[in-house]
């Protein structure tokens, strides 16, 4: 791959990704770490907090050590306006993966953590002195950064296990795929597959979701997980730049969403 092809590269995949609205993931159907087979019920009634209530208990700069957290920039979609999903039953996901409430929320807050990266050894090189082998490595470790999208809404009364329900439900009929239209961009994914929650909250429910890279042969896989912690969701939607490039595994980072478990306790 030679320098400019690289370029390119890192352009096409970076607007595929943000067709799903990150920026700039089969198990069985449900998941393991979801609580009682109907939250919707078995949840006691709530009060919704507010937008400036829940701004309060997001995770922040300082929170997440080895993070950098910051509010999202205008690459997202502002609002649910601006995603559009050609199966209704997916939305939930959509919105998930968008940084937005899942539901029709009372109020919502969300920021951002990034992974911050450490120096490598080929960072002080100059590109022309760079092998090409040390070039495309350089390229694509520049990239491998997690990238967390955290989102809180909240819900009054038993609203916010129906959404929690939602969600699940939408991992199941979703699973061959949908297509989303994020601020006019369009992304097609291939497949949505049930993985392991965190466990944290009330309930929780994972997905992975592979999605079609322009310029790539192989999909591209992206990770998100939905909390409930009473009547307020705590979403995550976790994408690695650099492991799309290369294939790489990566999931959502344990530290930022322990962190804004223990914020919700």
């Amino acid at each position: 791959m030679n320098r400019s092809s690289g370029a390119r590269l890192c352009t096409t995949v970076a607007v595929g990704a943000l067709s799903l609205a990150l920026i700039t993931g089969c198990a069985e159907s449900g998941s393991d770490d979801a609580k009682g087979s109907d939250p919707a019920s078995a949840a006691p009634a709530a009060k919704a907090l507010s937008a400036a209530e829940l701004k309060k208990l997001i995770i922040a700069q300082g929170d997440v050590e080895g993070y950098d957290v910051k509010a999202p920039d205008a690459q997202f979609p502002a609002s649910k306006s601006e995603v559009q999903v050609d199966k209704a039953e997916c939305e939930p996901l959509a919105y998930a993966m968008s940084g937005l409430a899942p539901g029709e929320s009372a109020g919502d807050a969300r920021n951002m953590a990034t992974e911050q990266k450490s120096p490598t050894d080929t960072a002080s090189q100059s590109m022309q002195d760079m092998t090409e082998g040390e070039f495309e490595d350089a390229f694509s470790d520049a990239l491998s950064v997690n990238m967390t999208a955290v989102g809180l809404s909240s819900y009054d009364g038993d609203a916010a296990a129906t959404t929690f329900k939602s969600v699940s439900d939408a991992i199941a009929a979703c699973a061959g795929g949908f297509t989303v239209t994020a601020k006019g961009a369009e992304q097609k994914v291939l497949k949505v597959a049930t993985e392991k929650g965190s466990g944290t909250g009330d309930e929780s429910v994972a997905f992975s979701a592979s999605m079609e890279m322009e310029g790539q042969a192989a999909p591209g896989t992206v990770h998100a997980e939905v909390a409930r912690h009473g009547g307020t969701l705590a979403t995550y939607y976790t994408i690695n730049m650099g492991a799309l490039m290369t294939g790489e595994k990566y999931e959502i980072p344990a530290a930022v969403v322990d962190a804004q478990a223990a914020k919700l306790k």
